[in-house]
């Protein structure tokens, strides 16, 4: 199945997607009584697992069993056009968004890195998520060189601390995309940096330019682990202004989900809602000759056929 979070009259609601339209869960509850429990929060649905997922498939079947109800459903907003729908990021209340870096074989030689032997993280502000459709807006003093960075991303859904990698993947509520937008103001100093502590600020003065307001579109729905049997087998393109920029397969992946969340639980104890992106494929803005960076007025999406297109425009 796949959730979205939409704003409905200034309120978060969960939707589940049907037929390219949108089930406002909350509004056809007073149609489907057993749709009530199921029109809490997309975090909350997730953390709910199989019982919620066949309630979900129940609605579903409910929307398509009469072209008449579904034209009842339109007319009373529970049935929203996705081009209708006002998106917000499809979990908006995650606890963490662990993002992983130099995960791709590609784009460590693109970047030219070596293989890291343990999976790096470092955090997206949550303050920073933002919905498919809204606007991301640059820092007015960092503006010059805001960069794309798509990424195929788990959400999980059930608690879980110190596991193992053969179990993680049980842990799983579902999958999402996630556009790591980064002001590359201090890259450089990454790469030039000499003695202890001078790589060691550049790189956190390098993930700061990470955090501004609105550089975490995430979306536009989350489809639940059983759409997705094999995190390993995903394909993620991201466009800028319709051309594309990253091509990839998570099959290029250093580390996987199962082995992300193994080896982060270990110092994290994972609730549901959580997210932990695997990190951006190779074509990131930076690593280009000449190099190329977003501009206003440009839109940047992010794709993977079994989720949809995370889709934003850059403001002034």
């Amino acid at each position: 199945m796949r959730l979205s979070t939409v704003t409905v009259r200034n309120e978060l609601r969960a939707a589940l997607w049907v037929d390219g339209e949108l089930v406002d869960l909350q509004a056809i509850a007073a149609e489907i009584p057993s749709a009530a429990r199921l029109a809490g929060s997309v975090r909350e649905l997730l953390a709910a697992g199989p019982p919620a997922v066949n309630g979900l498939r129940a609605i579903a079947e409910h929307v398509r069993s009469s072209a008449p109800r579904a034209t009842q459903l339109r007319d009373r907003g529970a049935l929203i056009a996705a081009q209708d729908a006002v998106f917000a990021p499809a979990i908006p209340d995650p606890g963490v968004v662990l993002a992983a870096g130099l995960n791709y074989h590609a784009h460590l030689r693109e970047m030219n890195t070596p293989v890291p032997a343990l999976p790096y993280a470092f955090h997206k502000s949550v303050t920073a998520l933002i919905g498919s459709g809204a606007a991301i807006v640059p820092p007015r003093e960092h503006d010059q060189m805001v960069d794309w960075e798509g990424g195929f991303c788990a959400v999980i859904g059930r608690a879980c601390y110190n596991v193992s990698a053969d179990d993680a993947l049980n842990y799983v509520g579902g999958y999402t995309l996630i556009n790591d937008v980064s002001a590359r103001d201090w890259v450089a100093a990454v790469f030039t940096s000499t003695g202890i502590m001078g790589p060691i600020a550049a790189w956190e003065e390098n993930l700061l330019g990470k955090q501004f307001p609105t550089f975490c579109p995430l979306g536009p729905a989350i489809v639940t682990a059983d759409e997705i049997p094999d995190p390993r087998d995903v394909r993620i393109q991201t466009r800028l202004n319709g051309t594309v920029v990253q091509d990839a397969h998570t099959s290029d992946l250093v580390f996987g989900v199962a082995e992300l969340i193994a080896y982060y639980s270990r110092f994290y104890a994972l609730r549901p809602g959580d997210v932990i992106s695997t990190g951006s494929p190779s074509g990131v803005g930076f690593a280009r000759d000449p190099k190329m960076f977003m501009r206003p007025g440009d839109v940047i999406e992010v794709e993977s056929p079994a989720i949809g297109t995370l889709k934003n425009h850059i403001a002034p």
